[in-house]
């Protein structure tokens, strides 16, 4: 089946493109009003979108800035979602990573073997 309407449902293209798991949960973020679309916040996940449109969002700790370029026919593979739209977001400092392994912790049993040989009092 060809798309042949010039608008489709914000919460079914947010579903659509892989921005949510479900189409559910697109739906919630939108009636909770936390998706802008074109800088007005979208008020039910019935409105459409269409190629142009602007959807500011936040997906985890990321606020997400996306352009609309077409629209999908389904909820294809993650390479097909990406040709749906053009990531706008800005770039944002990584946050620090775990920090790596220093060498410290639990000794080894041979050094534990050392250190209790060096305790011990010899007589």
């Amino acid at each position: 089946m060809a798309q042949t309407l010039a608008k489709l449902r914000i919460d079914k293209w947010l579903w659509q493109a892989r921005f949510f798991k479900t189409r559910s949960l697109a739906a919630r973020q939108v009636s909770a009003g936390h998706v802008r679309v074109n800088g007005d916040r979208a008020q039910k996940p019935a409105q459409t979108v269409g190629p142009g449109d602007v959807l500011t969002f936040a997906q985890g700790r990321v606020v997400r800035v996306v352009r609309v370029e077409i629209l999908g026919e389904r909820r294809g593979p993650a390479p097909e979602a990406q040709t749906l739209y053009t990531d706008l977001t800005p770039a944002q400092n990584a946050p620090p990573g775990n920090p790596g392994f220093e060498g410290k912790g639990r000794p080894t049993k041979k050094d534990r073997r050392a250190l209790d040989l060096s305790r011990t009092p010899r007589g």
